[in-house]
Parts: C-alpha cells; structure tokens; sequence
C-alpha cells in the first residue's frame, strides 16, 4: 500500500507527538529489590537509615527492601530463580545459597570484587560463599554459638562446672536425668532443621566427605557418633522431641527451666531475660562446647546477587555498601552478632567485657573467632547429607536399623546421590 503525501504527514505527526510525550515524562528510576530474613521489626529504623545512606550517595537509585520470614526464605527464592522474577539481593547463609550456586543462580564475584575488598574479610569466613573455585557471595554477620547455662540446675544435679566437650556433655546428660529428671540438652534431629549434630560429628573430628565428595563418616568415629546418639534417645537423656521439634524447641525448654544448657548466640540471652526472667537470674554464659577436635562453629550470613538480576552492578555496589566495615560494625552493635570484616573486630566493643552476662557472651563469642569456621564444608546437595545421617540414626533410635545398618545405608545414599550430580 502506498502512502499519499497527508498520510505521511499524519505519520510524522503521530510519531512526533510519542516522541514529545515520552520526553515529558519523567524515567521511572532504578529500583533495586533487596531481601533480608526476619530483620523487621527490630531492626527496621537501622535499614530505612543504610538505604537513605545509599540512595543519596547514588542518586536515582532507589532500594526496595522486602523481610522475608525465616522459615520462608528457601521457598520464596527458589520460586523466584525459578520463575526469573529474582530480586537484585538476597540475604541467605552459604549452606543453601551454595545449592542455588551449583545452579549457576549468581552472579560470580571474582573479577567484580576487587582482591583488595576481598582480603578486607576474614579469610576462612570468605570461603565460605565459595564453590568449585569461584565465589558467589559477600560475607556479611556472623555469629559464633555459645553455651548458656542454668547454673541453678546445674548445682542440683551436683555438675561443678558447665562441660566443655562433647563427651562431658553426654556424662552431664546422664547425671541431670539421673539426679534432678531433668535434660541437660536439646539438639533436633529433623533433616529439614538444624545441622547442629552434624557439626557436633566434624567437631568429634568426623570425615563427613573425602576429596571427591563421596562419604567418609563411615568410620569408627563416625559409628561412634551414630551409637552416641542413639544410646542418648533410648536411655531417655535427650527429649524424645529430638525427632519431631525443630531447633527453637531448645529455647522453649531451657526457658520453663526444663533443660539446664542452650547452644546459640548471644543474643538469646536478651530474650530468656525478657520470656523467663526467673530463668535468666541464674543464666550465665560459656565457651562453646567443642569436641575432639577443639574445632568451633561459627554460622555465616551473606549476600548474594542473582544473576538474573538486570542492574547487577546496582546490586553489587549495595551489597558490598552493606557488608563494608563501617555498617558491619554499626549492624554488629545493633543486633549483638559479629562482623566478617577483620577491621570491625578491632573495635573495643568485642574485647572489653561488660558487667552483664549479654556483655560477657558477646566477647566470649568474638574470642572463639580465631578458631572458628564453617564445620560443614561448602558443597552441592549439602543438606542432603544432612537427611540421609539424621533419617538413619532415627531409624536406629528407633529400633528400626541397627547402628551398622543405618550408617551402611547413609553411605550409600549419599554416594549414589554424589554420583548422580
């Protein structure tokens, strides 16, 4: 069809009255989609203050900040990498992001980070948002596990003094039953919670994998942790909710003065004074419990970038923003964790103990740093291995499989799983 010469006009009209109008209107800004997990509505004020920060020190920039529950996070965000509606920064843990990374989910970091910004951190804790050689994600705050102890019970149940490995804890665990009907501790062993007792075998000093990831925790040490546990729940001297309640359960227990020793962070000991004040009075904290090993937990929180992310360089430049040494420090002070960041742990904060036990677990804490790490190793289907051990010594406990029975058949499950990938 040809156009005469009113028709042409027309078109020219037409494509200059768009052209005019997309310029009258203002370009909506860049909106960067941020995901913390279950940091409001404590920490509400200090985000609103980082993210005004941020916006004005990159003009047109603008951070939308989304707090995801905690028990809700993996769902969220493997919907989201699955469906390519990501946002641009996700807060997780290297555990799970690191299944996500196997995935190609993020953006690789190397050649993004500069090797300066990145020995700025601590080098073990760095680490730990690394597989198969390249990093994925920006450390962020740790937090090293302590133990709060009920010294009241303790002193029922004729215990001297907090124990301070493993094994002590299993003798303690006996005579507190024994003496007072009460438990010393409690640690879950649902696959989808916490990997606790996992890192309880690599602190006893359990292979869990060899070098080419197949299993190595069948071994005497290893089937000693397995009859360890086992003899725990059958002799009644851990909860038979071991099996079916989740991590918080401890809390719940030590805080109706059922159980005498907690295994978490020092922020906990706020909450026992606030829940059960009457259990606070005679709370005191303590070193980790460690095992054969002497290895220390240290749980890690981190930051990561999705690749399908389309202001990438927006999104790195923010999480790097929040993960630098002055906003750890103010972070740290804020929520009672510690910085991944070598400088921030200069601060006096983390050396000068205070007159309150929160004080004195807060230091206690940031000492165990220089011997912590990350007890399970960075590694795709890690909480697989988690399931396949906690399922089999449930079984056992269960009288459903010997103890070689069920150590046998975790190996196998999770060698047919490393060679499936």
């Amino acid at each position: 069809m040809r156009l005469n010469r009113k028709s042409l006009s027309l078109v020219a009209a037409a494509g200059a009255i768009a052209l005019l109008i997309s310029c009258g209107q203002p370009k909506a800004s860049p909106e960067l989609e941020f995901w913390t997990m279950q940091l409001q509505p404590k920490h509400t004020e200090y985000f609103k203050a980082r993210i005004a920060e941020f916006e004005a020190q990159n003009p047109g920039v603008k951070v939308r900040w989304v707090d995801v529950p905690w028990s809700g996070m993996e769902s969220k965000i493997l919907t989201a990498v699955a469906g390519k509606t990501v946002p641009d920064v996700v807060n997780l843990n290297p555990s799970f992001a690191s299944q996500l990374a196997a995935r190609g989910a993020w953006l690789e970091l190397d050649g993004r980070v500069p090797a300066d910004v990145q020995q700025q951190y601590l080098p073990k804790i760095w680490q730990t948002s690394v597989l198969d050689g390249k990093s994925f994600g920006v450390p962020w705050y740790l937090t090293t596990r302590i133990a709060i102890y009920n010294s009241d019970l303790l002193k029922k149940a004729g215990v001297a003094k907090p124990p301070a490995t493993f094994q002590e804890l299993v003798k303690t665990a006996q005579v507190v039953k024994e003496k007072t009907g009460k438990y010393a501790f409690f640690a879950t062993l649902v696959p989808e919670d916490s990997g606790e007792v996992l890192e309880m075998f690599v602190q006893e000093g359990v292979d869990l994998v060899d070098g080419q990831g197949k299993a190595a925790f069948n071994s005497p040490k290893g089937k000693a942790m397995f009859q360890t546990w086992v003899d725990l729940y059958k002799k009644g001297w851990i909860p038979k909710e071991a099996l079916t309640e989740g991590h918080r359960y401890a809390i719940d227990l030590y805080q109706r003065g059922e159980s005498a020793i907690l295994q978490s962070s020092p922020e906990f000991l706020k909450g026992i004074g606030a829940n059960a004040p009457d259990v606070a009075k005679v709370s005191q904290p303590a070193s980790q419990i460690t095992g054969a090993s002497g290895k220390k937990n240290v749980a890690v929180m981190n930051l990561v970038v999705p690749k399908e992310s389309d202001q990438p360089e927006n999104a790195l430049k923010f999480a790097l923003f929040l993960a630098n040494e002055q906003n750890q420090l103010s972070f740290a002070k804020a929520a009672n964790v510690l910085p991944s960041i070598a400088g921030a742990l200069k601060d006096p904060y983390f050396s000068q103990p205070g007159p309150t036990p929160v004080d004195q677990a807060r230091v206690i804490s940031a000492q165990q740093l220089k011997d912590a790490q990350a007890l399970i190793p960075t590694m795709k289907n890690g909480k697989l291995l988690q399931k396949v051990i906690y399922e089999n010594i449930q079984a056992a406990m269960l009288d459903k499989k010997t103890v070689d029975q069920a150590i046998n058949d975790a190996e196998k499950a999770w060698n047919e799983a490393a060679a499936a990938n």
